[in-house]
């Protein structure tokens, strides 16, 4: 081997560890030593052997990187990104929102049709994503389409283009310009794609037929109509969004499945496990279905999220801690019978302003701030007002949005009622190392970065989960999520993955799910040099200033981890090596790429 390896003229760069999850021929993953061998030239593997080999037994010219103990991972995929450029560029970027996957071991992501203006859902808007992320990538970045009403006839050159997939909505997506589908939508949907290679996937919520105050509207899927309850109560949000949502709009899907058997469905951000047995009986009758779930499902429970806290808000919602246990139990089986086959971050960032964050989680970066943006998330049409001010004293008192129900959702008049009191999160695997206070002094807050203030948001609707962006920031911080919480319940005899099991979900599956499989999510020969290293013993907590998106609001701030990522490496070039000059970014610029291959597969 070693006169053999001495022999190639070529400069080699070698990556070893006594910890590495390698791909065998029939694709089943194995941790073992091992030594990979690339071409910095193609970016590309070019050996594979199953020891750790010496320095010397390459040239003199050879990169050599004995990574040992820690683990040498293929690189993650994340199939379900929202980087919202162009048109949306102050929520989050091409440049930021890579950086932050790059910082966390994702070499791929995924990008959503949604929340960039335009849209992709067409050809044109699909060109125009494309000259956006131009030389801003740090990671490399393939692109879904959007299914519309009107837009079929858009979705096979957009195929031809080299989307790796489709998505639509089955309930009111927030933004005017991503209109939900109706069932004649997804019939014409499926009919036109399906002899094509890809996946059509839902963001499977509906109204049930019988649904109070409802009427006609569940025929064009409109929003959730007249919550009940304190509007500040995560409870009363919850139970706007009940497990009936994602099991009627499951079942819609799977009775149209027929007009297109070979097409593959999948449905996104699974929540509710009530859709289990539902997504598990049409597997077993040929239907070619299955799910992701998400790293926030996985990691936080409603038992634990303080009313007002809208940074855990997100759609469909975190459910209680019986459910989560129960999806741990299903990904556990993805090898099965489990319909989970993948997890994703589901990054969906907006402006803290958008948040409408209580005052003792306002403090943010001053260029963090942003211009105020219209939207309707949970049915609410809720524009900030523009002359607004704060209550700088430590008190929550706030007048209360009274919702009268419209045509279109509701819309927000002011009442005189106060909310109820913040109070101290209970604590848990990934609990913060800071209690939070009702006090805006930023003495308090777990990070202060310098010339913190807070953002002028009036307090009529601070922690309102209605009138809040539905949306967790998460990007880059997955396999932390995953190894922390796994550990936790080993430790409690509780079914769990291991980090087998999570490159398998967060690294080929989901390759396998966007048709790169071909290149990536795999350390094997002929595949793309993309790695992520991983020490699974380093405990640390997120800061806000290790958050590398461009606004610094997430529920996993403050919160502790097992297990680090310590450099990301992309085509066969390192692009992230923690504490590292730059904030970890080496090579001086962006190297990742837009992948507009056409799929084949």
């Amino acid at each position: 081997m070693a006169t053999t390896l001495q022999q190639n003229e070529q400069p080699l760069v070698v990556l070893a560890s006594t910890n590495t999850i390698i791909t065998l021929p029939d694709d089943t993953l194995l941790l073992t030593p091992a030594t990979v061998t690339v071409s910095p030239v193609t970016g590309k593997i070019l050996s594979v052997v199953r020891e750790v080999l010496p320095g010397s037994s390459f040239p003199p010219n050879t990169t050599y990187n004995d990574l040992s103990p820690k683990f040498l991972l293929p690189g993650l995929v994340d199939a379900h990104v929202h980087l919202n450029e162009p048109g949306r560029t102050e929520w989050e970027g091409f440049n930021t929102g890579t950086k932050a996957a790059a910082s966390g071991g994702v070499t791929t992501v995924i990008d959503m049709p949604l929340n960039a203006i335009p849209p992709t859902t067409t050809l044109a808007g699909f060109q125009e994503k494309l000259r956006a992320s131009q030389g801003q990538c740090w990671v490399d970045v393939g692109f879904y389409g959007g299914v519309i009403p009107g837009n079929a006839g858009e979705l096979l050159p957009l195929v031809e283009a080299g989307v790796r997939g489709f998505k639509g909505f089955l309930i009111d997506s927030g933004v005017d310009e991503f209109p939900a589908v109706s069932s004649k939508d997804i019939a014409l949907a499926m009919t036109t794609l399906k002899d094509s290679p890809t996946t059509l996937m839902f963001h499977a919520e509906m109204l049930p037929p019988i649904t109070e105050s409802v009427g006609d509207y569940v025929q064009i899927s409109d929003p959730p109509l007249a919550p009940k309850g304190d509007l500040f109560s995560y409870s009363t949000f919850l139970e706007s969004r009940p497990p009936a949502f994602e099991t009627y709009a499951i079942e819609e899907i799977v009775s149209l499945a027929e007009l297109a058997p070979k097409l593959h469905l999948h449905i996104v951000h699974l929540s509710a496990v009530e859709a289990i047995p539902i997504l598990r009986n049409a597997r077993k009758e040929g239907v070619n279905i299955t799910a992701e779930t998400c790293f926030h499902y996985l990691g936080l429970a409603a038992d634990d999220i303080e009313d007002g806290d809208t940074r855990h808000k997100c759609c469909p919602p975190i459910r209680s801690q019986t459910n989560q246990d129960r999806l741990w139990e299903e990904i556990v089986e993805a090898q099965g019978e489990g319909c989970i086959k993948t997890i994703v971050s589901d990054h969906s960032p907006c402006t803290p302003e958008l948040k409408l964050l209580p005052p003792h989680l306002q403090t943010v970066d001053d260029d963090s701030l942003r211009p105020n943006m219209h939207h309707s998330d949970s049915g609410v049409d809720m524009t900030l007002p523009s002359d607004q001010t704060h209550d700088k004293s430590c008190s929550h008192a706030s007048s209360r949005p009274e919702l009268k129900p419209t045509d279109s959702g509701v819309v927000m008049t002011l009442a005189s009622e106060t909310p109820s009191p913040i109070e101290e999160q209970p604590t848990n695997p990934l609990s913060t190392t800071t209690a939070t206070t009702c006090c805006a002094d930023t003495t308090h807050h777990p990070n202060p970065a310098p010339q913190q203030r807070l953002l002028p948001i009036t307090n009529t609707n601070q922690g309102d989960f209605f009138a809040a962006w539905g949306g967790i920031s998460s990007v880059g911080l997955g396999l932390p999520i995953l190894h922390t919480i796994a550990t936790d319940r080993t430790a409690h005899g509780l079914p769990a993955p291991d980090l087998v099991d999570m490159v398998r979900m967060c690294s080929q599956a989901t390759a396998q799910q966007v048709g790169l499989y071909h290149r990536k999510g795999a350390i094997k020969v002929g595949h793309d040099a993309d790695f992520c290293v991983f020490d699974s013993e380093e405990r640390w907590v997120l800061r806000s200033g290790e958050m590398r998106w461009k606004n610094k609001v997430s529920p996993w701030e403050g919160r502790q981890f097992v297990g680090r990522v310590r450099e990301s490496w992309v085509r066969g070039e390192k692009v992230f090596q923690l504490g590292a000059v730059g904030g970890g970014f080496v090579g001086g610029k962006p190297r990742g790429e837009a992948i507009v291959e056409r799929r084949t597969a």
